[in-house]
């Protein structure tokens, strides 16, 4: 069951109607918002990975680095 591009132009006039234009357009703002905050989040714990790889000490013995 697949919505066609009518029904979906339904939906959108039902909601418009039923929320208002300044609502929906705040409540996308916010949307917009969350999804800034969670990439920037993602990225923030990626960089913070990479630097702690980065730090990270070689604990191989001596030895098995003159073998290797």
């Amino acid at each position: 069951m697949s919505l066609g591009p009518w029904q979906v132009l339904l939906i959108a006039v039902v909601v418009l109607v039923l929320f208002g234009r300044g609502k929906i357009s705040s409540l996308m703002g916010e949307v917009g918002k969350g999804i800034t905050s969670f990439k920037r989040g993602v990225q923030e714990g990626k960089d913070e990975l990479e630097e702690q790889i980065a730090d990270a000490k070689d604990v191989t013995p001596e030895k098995e680095k003159d073998d290797a």
